[in-house]
């Protein structure tokens, strides 16, 4: 996966490739890539001098050592296979101009800038062989999901491998995956953070995704749509499910940790009116309990399930939110940074009142009062944002390490697979749809990596043993799977989703973010 080109090789020698803002383009066989192989981001390297390499500058990779067989096309953009001496380059392009800068490049050229992103990837060389992969694919996931426009424009993060068409750039997904990226390439940070703007409304609301520009982007407004059924949920423009009730916390969230971290408030100032707009926004969602209350629908991360009223995930971002107000607004607007201090107090006093249940917090207190009282890894927001009291937050850690690290849990069924997102599973299943309504997979206990990051921080910045469980196991199961990268999530019975998610990086960011501890190894092994 490259800023243009995308495509996944199979263990039988397929391979399919797609360009970002087009889809899928089409695809053919090698043959002779014999093994044992060494993969690294973009690079893969077989026995008898083989070898596959996607450069960085065009949407090109280059074929050493191997026969390609069988090329076919979709009728979508370009696809060229041409000789190189006894290599190949494979060239794909949304339109001729792109193609021929792919032309333009050797085959050393190719190899020369997959070597290069290889090395850029590694960026905890000092850790041990696990840790380290770990973090050079997480890396890649990250680095790799920034995407460009074929005249070279920045053009929004990409969520994963399954989403060049319609191309789109997802709040919350570029969220967890801007926590790297402030580490590695902060200036994109703050441009996706420009991008996400733009479809902020002046009420505060935000949809789940942005829908980018181009003729790929007209396609799926004027006809894709109707195609698939979902102009109900597709309210405006350039949205992609609108109305995402945790979507505007993050555009929150992502300008503070933006801000904090290069010193630079500008982009505070720059987009002040849109974050009033979604303080103001979500102050009118304050129900009796003292909170906001989300609606019933499927509308924050867990979207397959129909969370209502008091949800634990989405009250963390709330304070998360109201704390980067109140510290941003200091300097622009003391009347918003004071209002935004004292909501805080409420709603951490709040929080504590309405969701605390024995060692955890519920995840989310319905409308009519009852609640789903099972233990989830995303209420660990609360801890993350500072609005849980530090005893209850240990507490919280506690009950999460006996009862959703899988390997201590010998009441769930699978073994040692990872972490459980949830446990026990959604008690009603008239809430719950699609993957979510089998219990173990997707939202209901699947291994999610980015929630086994927030986890691992949570640890790691308290000087807690236990870190690094979170923080590798997920890799060590796609090991034994044979899933060479991060996967977007994975539950035994199920397999897994996605390829190369962004957001999957997130236990790299807290890899690098912790590295001194991370390096000086686990007491708990």
């Amino acid at each position: 996966m490259a800023s243009r080109l995308q495509g996944e090789l199979t263990p039988e020698g397929a391979l399919s490739l797609a360009i970002w803002g087009l889809g899928d383009v089409g695809g053919l066989n090698l043959l002779g890539f014999d093994g044992p192989l060494v993969i690294a981001p973009n690079r893969v390297e077989g026995a008898s001098g083989s070898g596959l390499y996607v450069a960085q500058s065009a949407p090109v990779l280059a074929l050493k050592g191997v026969t390609p067989q069988g090329l076919h096309m979709t009728g979508r953009g370009h696809l060229i296979l041409e000789p190189r001496a006894d290599d190949w380059l494979v060239v794909a392009g949304i339109d001729p101009d792109e193609v021929a800068k792919g032309l333009a490049l050797d085959v050393e050229d190719v190899v020369r800038e997959a070597a290069a992103y290889a090395l850029r990837c590694d960026v905890l060389p000092a850790a041990d062989p696990l840790l380290r992969s770990m973090v050079t694919q997480s890396a890649h996931a990250g680095l790799s999901s920034i995407r460009h426009r074929p005249t070279g424009e920045f053009e929004g993060l990409a969520a994963g491998l399954a989403y060049s068409n319609p191309p789109r750039t997802y709040y919350r997904d570029g969220y967890w995956t801007m926590q790297l990226l402030l580490h590695l390439s902060p200036e994109i940070v703050a441009e996706e953070i420009d991008l996400l703007a733009a479809q902020v409304s002046a009420n505060g609301e935000a949809p789940s995704a942005v829908i980018l520009s181009g003729p790929h982007a007209q396609e799926f407004e004027s006809q894709r749509l109707e195609e698939l059924a979902m102009a109900a949920i597709h309210w405006r423009p350039g949205e992609w499910w609108s109305d995402h009730f945790d979507s505007p916390l993050f555009f929150v969230l992502a300008v503070g940790d933006y801000v904090a971290t290069t010193g630079d408030d500008a982009i505070a100032r720059r987009h002040w009116p849109k974050l009033v707009a979604i303080f103001e926004r979500y102050l009118g969602l304050i129900g009796p309990a003292g909170l906001p209350l989300k609606p019933h629908n499927d509308r924050d991360w867990a979207d397959n399930v129909l969370r209502e009223g008091v949800v634990a995930y989405d009250v963390g971002l709330w304070i998360g939110a109201l704390d980067v107000l109140a510290r941003l607004g200091h300097s622009i607007a003391p009347a918003v940074a004071n209002a935004a201090a004292t909501a805080a107090a409420k709603a951490r006093a709040a929080a504590e009142q309405v969701l605390s249940r024995g060692d955890h917090y519920a995840d989310y207190v319905r409308f009519d009062g009852s609640a789903e009282d099972h233990l989830t890894l995303d209420s660990l927001m609360l801890l993350r944002y500072g609005a849980a009291p530090e005893a209850r937050a240990l507490q919280v850690l506690d009950a999460v390490q006996a009862r959703l690290e899988s390997r201590h849990n010998l009441s769930q069924p699978y073994g040692d697979f990872g972490m459980l997102c949830v446990y026990p599973p959604f008690s009603r299943q008239g809430e719950l749809r699609a993957k979510s309504a089998f219990a173990y997979r997707y939202h209901n206990g699947a291994d999610w990596p980015w929630l086994d990051g927030v986890y691992a921080a949570e640890r790691l910045r308290r000087g807690l043993p236990g870190w690094r469980y979170p923080l590798t196991r997920w890799w060590e199961w796609c090991l034994s799977e044979g899933w060479a990268g991060p996967v977007e999530y994975y539950s035994p019975p199920f397999g897994r989703g996605s390829l190369l998610q962004g957001w999957s990086s997130l236990p790299a960011a807290v890899a690098l973010a912790y590295a001194d501890r991370v390096l000086a190894g686990d007491a708990d092994g």
